[in-house]
């Protein structure tokens, strides 16, 4: 039996959504996009206001997610699992992930470059540390290889290095070495690595001083990963 819209108000508290009333009584909110419509004194089917809710709860969790993305771009996993946690149906993450996906708003691939380009940049970790942190994110493991072919890991060792010297910059070669060591070993580096880049460190705080590489022998204990 079909009803009849006598009302449609503003929601207060929300006011991207409206009230219907449906013969004089409350029936349900809808956000003003799936509302827009709708006017008073149209009549609604059972099947047009299921297909009304459908939309509003598509249109919900949209915007769920378009909040979650405002923070910092996510992945399709991280959306799908923020979704998930909000008690979303399946085929309603379906929906949003493919209209997000179309309009390029969630894009793993170039989340995944993204991702590497700000670490190597910014906080420099092996490709190991990088691996790990994508594979939280819940990337395919095509996707990450991909990424991570781009990692220079000498080079990222070297501009950690860098930055980790000056803090240690103060103390003599077997301290610095050790502490540097530990630092770079932290962030994942392998040893191979961490050798050159702790004495290039050196040797630019200390331009003067005999070579780093003079005190260091091939029986040096390599340095524990603690990461």
């Amino acid at each position: 039996m079909a009803r009849k819209i006598t009302a449609i108000r503003a929601q207060k508290r929300h006011p991207q959504r409206v009230n219907i009333y449906l013969d004089g009584e409350f029936a349900f909110g809808l956000a003003r996009i799936v509302a827009a419509w709708l006017q008073v004194g149209q009549e609604l089917s059972e099947q047009d206001i299921a297909r009304l809710q459908r939309e509003d709860a598509r249109e919900q969790a949209y915007q769920q997610a378009l909040r979650y993305l405002g923070y910092r771009p996510r992945t399709t996993h991280e959306i799908r699992r923020h979704l998930e946690r909000k008690g979303v149906a399946e085929e309603i993450i379906a929906a949003v992930l493919e209209r997000l996906s179309d309009l390029g708003l969630v894009d793993d691939e170039a989340f995944a470059h993204a991702w590497v380009a700000s670490r190597m940049h910014n906080r420099p970790r092996s490709r190991r540390a990088l691996h790990a942190e994508l594979r939280q994110k819940g990337l395919p493991e095509a996707i990450i290889q991909e990424a991570l072919a781009e990692v220079d890991e000498a080079a990222g060792a070297y501009l950690a290095a860098q930055k980790g010297a000056r803090r240690y910059r103060h103390l003599p070669w077997p301290a610095f070495r050790q502490k540097m060591s530990a630092y770079l070993a932290r962030r994942g580096f392998p040893y191979t690595v961490i050798r050159e880049a702790v004495q290039r460190a050196w040797q630019e705080i200390h331009p003067h001083t005999p070579s780093a590489s003079s005190e260091v022998t091939p029986n040096d204990e390599e340095p524990p990963c603690m990461d």
